[in-house]
């Protein structure tokens, strides 16, 4: 029955839209960066006194349709950019494509983000956040290593995982509940060295965006966030280049055009040379017998990217991603290797059809593995795991007419899956065997969207996304809905409302609070369900000044074939793993505050976040009852600021608060007695309820100060940033610590164990770094 009433209320939106078409002017074209040529994402372009306007999409395409008349000023804004406009004939459909110029920071700009923001207040999207790379390169980072996944761990809604990590927990989901993309194709493992760096070179990156809730319908998979990560496309217009020399990495990125400039290209590496210093220092001591030897490590990214433009209509791009972590140690009677990356590939064409139609067309290829080697002694075994997929999909928009807006799309992927795959043997083959786990899957989806203006005051999205997954014989489809609704009471405040089902059909394999090299991906199979979740949002919008803009939304979280594992589980090298899983449900809800600044001097944002979320039901998991897993964070506190004082000064600062993790601690030891006279040792643990413990709460703040040059060459920069500028010792995890007391009996002296008491380990203290930063 939900079926047939989404199915028949899809048809009547299309319908009405394609009713409420009239005779009108459409203009359209490609928005660009008239220095780099860069395509720009989300330039706001409206032709004042039609009350129309648009949006530039993830290409760079407009579509804008209006009344016809003798002429129409067409305008285009963007922040950092000076305004474009231009008074054109409006009689006819046109072709316009606008190039921006870059601006600097005066009033102008602030008239503009006013115009931004407002943009904002009127936007049917929720739970919705939006950084440049920019942004995140003043702000204060640990080791002096700029992160785009660690600035969008400052926003309302985003808890961050352990100290210094690059996880993520937005809105009571888990850590494999967000889908990352990076040009569209997925990014399994985004971390390096452990989960302390993203693997996203911020000098490659042209535009993040993170959706919390209100999904867009071309998005699906996941259960809690998407975010799209964009690269840059190549300077079309000159050779040019940008880097960095730090503490622990270096990097580089060139880019220009390929003999004109309708054809272009960037690459761009970064290298730790953590291992370079190991290595020499293992050198130098070479020779004596009791130095023990450092391991060896580095990781590495390489972003590369072509694009060519075949005709005004068509235009090919190809990019792609490769990094890797990499540990070894090896002396005369060990060689231990373990290493860790993502590979990426997307093809990718645009066609304009015509002024309302444009089309993206994409193939994608997506890879992650780890691998553990080890040879000693004439035995070597290695352990791996891996997950990849290869995918095509199509998208459409329609610009049907100043009141309708439609994207529609289909896609198709296939995953193959490989679960602690273990070889082991001897070098002369007497011993030899190995296990693991092979699974292959499909996931399908369609979608259609119309955003559609209502009454003059009050717009509505409503789309459907319809996907389905098949593993061997078992099927399985759902339906996700998609609605959101603004109401603009007034010029400076708005009330909005979204729903969005979302369905999860790959299913991370840990027992960690982090994401690790080591998790392992699994696919929905007849006993592993697809996760489910529905979420509910409203909010109230209020721009307090030009420039100045508070928001406030509230959610509610229906979450449905929750994945867990039963208590005692075995999951290293289990054959039968899905026998370690336990199925439940869950449910979260909570506020978020944010005070946001935007042009002029000053930027930043305040943001509050007030969340609880909890998980129950699962079969031989404290009875069935509800508990709150580990990332249940009551409160969230971030203060972001950043100030230019003039162009060569830049000072920024940031201060986050959050309540303290949970974990789940034992609540007492059995204690043994091997022989009268021995030592009791307390070595069995005995856990009670999950997660009863709260570590204490978390807080830090962080410093940058940058100083820029002008050389004759380009443009270079110090920056001096300063992490934990308090030196506050934050738990990272704790450890369990027997206490004895000393007694003698029988003329023994023997040690009794007292009490056990938990012992925080802390892992940054402050830590100032310094990097030089240039642009030619």
């Amino acid at each position: 029955m939900r079926i047939v009433f989404i199915l028949l209320f899809t048809e009547v939106l299309l319908s009405y839209a394609c009713h409420a078409q009239s005779n009108q002017v459409t203009f359209h074209g490609i928005v660009t960066d008239s220095l780099t040529g860069e395509t720009l994402i989300g330039v706001r372009i409206s032709a004042p006194g039609t009350e129309s306007s648009t949006a530039s999409n993830e290409y760079g395409f407009y579509s804008l349709s209006f009344p016809p008349g003798d002429s129409v000023r067409l305008t285009a804004n963007y922040i950092g950019m000076q305004t474009w406009s231009r008074k054109l004939p409006a009689s006819s459909d046109l072709k316009i494509n606008i190039s921006m110029k870059q601006g600097s920071i005066d009033l102008k700009e602030v008239v503009i983000t006013a115009g931004q923001l407002k943009e904002r207040l009127t936007d049917t999207q929720m739970g919705f956040e939006q950084i440049s790379a920019k942004t995140s390169k003043v702000l204060p980072a640990l080791f002096g290593e700029v992160d785009i996944i660690k600035t969008l761990q400052l926003k309302a809604g985003v808890s961050s995982g352990s100290e210094g990590s690059t996880g993520l927990f937005v809105r009571g989901g888990a850590a494999d509940q967000n889908l990352i993309l990076l040009d569209e194709a997925t990014v399994f493992n985004a971390n390096h060295l452990f989960g302390f760096f993203s693997t996203f070179n911020a000098d490659a990156i042209k535009d993040v965006r993170m959706y919390k809730g209100g999904f867009p319908a071309q998005y699906g998979g996941r259960l809690s966030s998407v975010i799209d990560v964009r690269m840059k496309d190549g300077n079309t217009q000159s050779f040019s280049g940008s880097g960095g020399i730090g503490l622990i990495t270096s990097r580089l990125t060139l880019e220009g055009p390929i003999g004109n400039e309708h054809n272009a290209f960037i690459v761009s590496g970064r290298r730790t040379y953590v291992d370079l210093i190991t290595n020499a220092i293992n050198h130098s001591k070479r020779n004596d017998p009791d130095w023990n030897k450092i391991p060896g490590y580095n990781f590495y990214d390489l972003n590369a990217k072509v694009n060519t433009k075949l005709s005004d209509k068509d235009r090919l791009y190809l990019s792609g991603y490769f990094g890797s972590d990499n540990f070894a140690l090896k002396d005369s009677t060990l060689d231990l290797g373990f290493s860790w990356g993502n590979a990426t590939l997307t093809a990718r064409w645009n066609h304009i059809f015509s002024p309302k139609l444009f089309a993206n067309t994409s193939f994608i290829f997506s890879d992650y593995k780890y691998n553990i080697s080890n040879e000693v002694s004439g035995f070597n075994f290695s352990l791996g795991s891996r997950i990849k997929n290869i995918g095509f999909k199509t998208d459409f928009d329609y610009n049907l007419n100043s009141k309708h807006s439609l994207k529609a799309g289909l896609s198709a992927t296939h995953f193959a899956f490989t679960v602690g795959r273990l070889k082991a043997g001897s070098d002369d083959g007497s011993i030899s065997f190995s296990s693991g786990i092979d699974r292959a899957g499909n996931e399908f989806a369609g979608y259609v969207s119309n955003e559609m203006q209502i009454i003059p005051k009050m717009k509505l999205n409503a789309g459907v996304r319809l996907s389905a997954w098949n593993q061997k014989d078992f099927w399985d489809a759902g339906i996700e809905p998609r609605l959101s609704l603004v109401y603009e009471a007034d010029t400076k405040w708005s009330v909005k409302a979204g729903y969005a089902r979302m369905k999860q059909y790959i299913h991370l394999v840990s027992n960690s609070g982090v994401s690790l090299p080591t998790d392992v991906w699994y696919p929905s199979t007849d006993i592993v369900r697809p996760q489910r979740s529905d979420q509910l949002s409203v909010g109230l919008n209020y721009l307090l000044a030009p420039g100045l803009l508070l928001t406030n939304e509230y959610y509610y979280k229906w979450l449905k074939n929750q994945v867990d594992f039963r208590d005692g589980a075995n999951l290293f090298l289990n054959d039968e793993i899905e026998k370690e899983f336990v199925f439940g449900r869950g449910y979260a809800y909570g506020t978020e505050v944010s005070i946001e600044k935007q042009g002029g001097p000053l930027t930043g944002w305040i943001a509050y976040t007030l969340a609880f979320v909890r998980r129950g039901d699962f079969p031989g998991i404290m009875d069935g009852r509800y508990f709150s897993p580990k990332y249940d964070r009551r409160h969230d506190v971030k203060v972001v600021a950043s100030y230019e004082i003039n162009r060569r000064w830049t000072a920024s600062a940031s201060w986050v608060f959050g309540s303290g993790d949970l974990a789940w601690l034992p609540g007492g030891r059995a204690v043994f007695q091997d022989t009268k006279g021995g030592t009791f040792s307390p070595v069995t643990p005995v856990y009670g309820d999950r997660n009863t413990f709260r570590l204490p709460p978390y807080h830090r703040g962080d410093l940058s100060i940058i100083y820029t040059m002008f050389p004759r060459w380009g443009k270079s920069n110090l920056n001096l940033s300063i992490y934990n500028v308090y030196n506050r010792r934050n738990p990272y995890f704790l450890t369990l610590e027997t206490q004895y007391v000393t007694r003698v009996q029988d003329g023994v002296t023997i040690r009794i164990p007292e009490k056990i008491v938990a012992r925080q380990i802390s892992l940054f203290p402050v830590l100032p770094s310094i990097t030089w930063n240039f642009t030619f």
